[in-house]
């Protein structure tokens, strides 16, 4: 087949488009980078006026016109090679506004992409309208909502998350779901807002490139090494304020036994070489599955503070603290859990093995791939 990704976050597409190559298919991706990150694309939209003087001109156009000259050049820069997204088997979002831009912008390039395109389907790996309504709703017992209902962030912040229910991307959702042929989570996250919508097709669980990921066995060594990663635009939706409280704790009473690596906002290349060294990684608080820097860091061999609900190891017939550590909104559950392993090195091993063998078994790239060509191919 010949595929074409739109879009990328956190390596997903890159990691399906691998599996697809190795399977023959012909595929392309098109995407903007996703912000400092810089994935790889076959052909990348520049992003432009996001910094300096014309940041602060195209913020006062947008006060007075409404124009967002950044969504402009990007649409531009789309349809200037508009005949490189022609003809495809297969086209996937990877959101309902797969390139960031404004919503009426995303349309057109949506609507250019289905009419030209033999199928098009739709990921829901991120926010969007149906999993960030179902969390405001307070429908989870917990989630990336959970800091804005307890006041520790303002709406202003929220807004990447809370523009999904604006009357614009409402429309945005509606005009998408009527478009594409069909749409597949990424993990459980998404998939229990999805539950019953009549486009849904299933979970299809994130895709890793194990032979990028070299597993590093664990080794005793004198500090348990701890890795804090952060995106400063994500702090409290990703509960980094539980994880840097309980580390403090735990450097007072345990400074001799541990050693914590903190680093903020670095491109993808540059942050998974960071963490090489680390037994333990803290991703995120408020989830029920993996996301997919957690999946990269369990290829690796680490010992993952993330998402793993009842929800999730019943899906995957797991024990608690089988493959990867739960991580919960609760800063003395958290130090607990970590002061077990750090007196405890030979259950960060069990851990480390298991979390490797959890990632070939239910996230190879190639079988990844295989099931979403099988699903592209019966619907």
């Amino acid at each position: 087949m010949k595929i074409l990704l739109v879009g990328e976050y956190s390596r997903l597409h890159n990691s399906l488009k691998e599996g697809l190559q190795a399977l023959g298919h012909e595929v392309t991706l098109v995407s903007t980078g996703d912000e400092f990150k810089n994935y790889p694309s076959d052909m990348l939209l520049k992003r432009k006026y996001d910094s300096g003087i014309s940041k602060k001109v195209k913020v006062g156009l947008f006060k007075i016109f409404g124009k967002d000259i950044s969504s402009i050049s990007l649409k531009r820069q789309f349809f200037q090679q508009k005949e490189k997204f022609k003809n495809f088997d297969v086209v996937q979002l990877i959101n309902e506004s797969p390139l960031g831009i404004q919503p009426k912008h995303e349309k057109e390039i949506i609507s250019f992409l289905s009419h030209n395109n033999a199928k098009l389907f739709l990921l829901s790996c991120g926010t969007d309208y149906t999993s960030v309504k179902y969390a405001f709703e307070k429908k989870f017992r917990y989630s990336i909502f959970t800091p804005f209902f307890e006041g520790k962030i303002s709406e202003k912040e929220y807004f990447p998350a809370l523009k999904y229910l604006m009357p614009e991307y409402k429309e945005l959702h509606d005009f998408v779901f009527e478009k594409v042929d069909g749409v597949i989570a990424s993990d459980l996250d998404y998939h229990i807002p999805l539950l019953g919508n009549k486009k849904y097709l299933g979970l299809i669980a994130n895709p890793i490139n194990t032979e990028k990921l070299n597993f590093n066995p664990f080794a005793s060594e004198e500090k348990v090494i701890i890795f804090h990663g952060i995106n400063r635009a994500n702090y409290f939706k990703k509960g980094n304020d539980y994880f840097e409280t309980a580390l403090k704790k735990l450097q007072q009473q345990y400074s001799s036994k541990m050693e914590v690596i903190t680093v903020e906002n670095v491109p993808y290349s540059e942050y998974i070489e960071k963490y090489n060294s680390a037994h333990i990684l803290l991703d995120q608080v408020f989830a029920y599955d993996q996301g997919y820097n957690a999946l990269e860091a369990m290829a690796k061999g680490k010992v993952v503070f993330t998402g793993a609900e009842k929800e999730f190891l019943e899906h995957y017939n797991l024990k608690e603290d089988e493959v990867c550590i739960n991580a919960l909104p609760d800063v003395d559950y958290l130090v607990q859990k970590m002061e077990d392993l750090i007196l405890n090195p030979e259950k960060l091993q069990t851990i480390s093995k298991n979390a490797r063998a959890f990632i070939e078994r239910e996230h190879h790239y190639i079988s990844i791939a295989k099931k979403y060509s099988e699903v592209w191919n019966s619907n």
